[in-house]
């Protein structure tokens, strides 16, 4: 059943909806610019094709990277924590003009999608190159809609004809490809160590069940009685994919170190063959795999071998065949897409959401050849995203629990925190993103250092979901990150907000001089329930009477006869600015305190 496109303009809630999911919040602008747009208009901003690339993250010790050239002694000793800022900061469009800040933030969500999907643990990596490289992997295909296209050399210096270009596949199912010969993921999950005679199964057996074919609709999988029996796939399998990934190393054993190998595709760092010419430690067997997987087999290029002896071209192009075989099974499109909608629609699937939201996201998925882009824009232009079925009460407004990184950048983004340049303002930048880091980490997120080899748990933990993100202790980390940032205090740290500023500068003064106007134009931004409020909770409002009412006291407190009269006399008069920010402070401290914050 084909998703329902949504027609007419988005609208404030719908508006600040998709850039929540999408672009990990936005500013109370970029809100306002967006509701003006269609879904499909909206899309289309988000996806813009000359996006820059990043440049490498400076170390402050020596003021220079040290990515390209590998570190030195020079260089500080958290290089580790220094990548992950710089990482925080891609996904905060630090250094990116505006016009191109929310198709940055997106294209970064994508990124950060893969990482949860293909996560590794930057501890046993202990490489920050090859993890930073791995981010850029994530960040090649993460805007798919166009394959690259590269002039093709004549072997023949004396003609001049024009060969047509060598197109490159940019989609997942590449990304699968290269992610198996990554050096990070090499390292990660032991396929360094998967040589000829002694296999190392590690990557075989999260490829088959976390990647790609998965094992089936969870609280739905069926029963077997066979042991090694995955329903979709089997032990069997898992060892003969072991052997088609042999015979790789990382491409560095220190971080000092040069790559040297370089993937044309993608320019890119990859793991090295182990060998020189030949791929010495390559299991060359034909691999027979299961009826699970129609009994297909795998087996080296004849046209590719040296000799009888496999080479890095002939292993990379059995790695070829095995993605291959993987994506034309089913359910490999399905997985994928479920893991999709959890991450931006909502955790549970049902068997009736897999009928028919799920497969209609896996045959577009399909038909535009394992391309995610097209999915995301099938999604984010439907119905389904944002109300949910037609004439059914389950729109998707609040419907996922913010994970720490979507409250301390969503934060940040809503109310337009200046990001300095990674560039040119390294300290500031990092004062910054170290913050965040920080903050994420006492609300329960070691960035890129998940407690599972299946990554964060939110994302992938049957029936928990995101709600593992909530515990008491990070559930007041989160409060007080909101209250600290503010509630106005002596001592102004970088990332802080004055309220009085930020709401002459983005709500007009007719709205801001009628305190219950104010409330309703903030609950409108920041909170996912925002529709039809009201002050007595009549009608469809989102808000009960009770609700509103705290909110109101918050703002205008009960000290004068008529606090409302008051208020708007105070704002009028400017008589007053430091109550004034006091109180805009408790008014702000009390809407993002609400659980409803706490969603999107």
């Amino acid at each position: 059943m084909p998703l329902t496109v949504l027609t007419g303009t988005l609208g404030k809630k719908r508006a600040a909806h998709l850039l929540r999911r999408a672009c990990t919040g936005a500013s109370i602008a970029q809100i306002d610019e967006f509701s003006g747009l269609t879904a499909t208009e909206a899309f289309q901003r988000l996806v813009q094709e000359d996006l820059p690339t990043p440049l490498p993250p400076i170390d402050p010790k020596t003021g220079t990277e040290w990515i390209t050239t590998g570190p030195t002694d020079n260089n500080g000793d958290n290089l580790s924590t220094l990548l992950n800022a710089w990482m925080i900061g891609q996904m905060l469009a630090s250094d990116v003009d505006d016009a191109q800040k929310l198709s940055y933030s997106f294209r970064e969500r994508i990124v950060f999608f893969m990482h949860t999907l293909f996560t590794t643990k930057r501890e046993k990596v202990n490489n920050t190159r090859s993890i930073y490289y791995q981010n850029a992997l994530f960040r090649h295909y993460a805007f798919d809609t166009n394959d690259i296209e590269v002039p093709t050399p004549n072997p023949d210096p004396d003609s001049t004809e024009i060969l047509p270009p060598t197109v490159y596949p940019v989609n997942f199912k590449h990304l699968t490809k290269k992610m198996s010969v990554d050096n990070a993921m090499l390292k990660f999950l032991d396929g360094n160590l998967n040589v000829k005679g002694r296999p190392n199964e590690n990557y075989a057996r999260e490829l088959l069940e976390l990647y790609t074919i998965g094992r089936g609709l969870e609280g739905n999988i069926p029963e077997t009685d066979t042991q090694g029996d995955y329903i979709y796939y089997t032990e069997e399998d898992v060892q003969a994919a072991a052997k088609v990934l042999s015979g790789f190393d990382t491409d560095t054993k220190e971080d000092s170190a040069p790559f040297t190998n370089i993937d044309i595709e993608t320019g890119l760092p990859r793991g090295v063959i182990r060998g020189s010419n030949i791929a010495t430690q390559h299991d060359q067997s034909i691999k027979t795999f299961s009826a699970r997987m129609n009994n297909a087999t795998v087996q080296a290029d004849p046209d590719l071998l040296t000799g009888s002896s496999p080479t890095e071209e002939s292993v990379l192009d059995e790695i070829s065949q095995l993605i291959d075989l993987i994506y034309s099974q089913d359910e490999t499109p399905r997985n994928i897409c479920r893991r999709l909608y959890r991450f931006y629609v909502y955790h549970e699937v049902t068997p009736e959401v897999q009928a028919d939201m799920i497969q209609a996201m896996a045959d577009e998925f399909i038909a535009s050849d394992y391309k995610l882009i097209p999915v995301l824009e099938k999604l984010f232009t439907s119905q389904e995203f944002y109300d949910g079925a037609t004439d059914i009460s389950d729109d998707m407004y609040g419907s996922i629990i913010k994970s720490p990184l979507d409250v301390t950048l969503g934060f940040t983004k809503n109310f337009g925190i200046n990001v300095p340049n990674s560039q040119t303002e390294t300290d500031s930048f990092y004062e910054l993103t170290f913050s965040l880091l920080s903050e994420m980490s006492g609300q329960g997120m070691d960035y890129y250092e998940p407690f599972e080899v299946a990554g964060y748990s939110a994302y992938h933990q049957f029936p928990l979901y995101n709600r593992s993100w909530i515990s008491p202790n990070y559930l007041t980390n989160r409060y007080n990150f909101i209250r600290n940032r503010v509630v106005p205090g002596d001592l102004q740290d970088i990332g802080d907000i004055k309220p009085i500023t930020f709401i002459q500068d983005n709500i007009s003064n007719d709205t801001a001089r009628i305190a219950k106007d104010l409330i309703v134009a903030l609950i409108e931004y920041f909170l996912p329930m925002s529709a039809y409020i009201t002050f007595d909770g009549s009608g469809e409002s989102e808000m009960t009477a009770e609700r509103m009412a705290y909110f109101l006291d918050a703002l205008v407190g009960s000290m004068d006869a008529d606090p409302e009269a008051a208020w708007t006399t105070n704002w009028d008069n400017a008589s007053d600015l430091e109550k004034i920010d006091n109180q805009l402070g408790n008014l702000l401290n009390a809407i993002l305190q609400t659980p409803e914050y706490q969603l999107m």
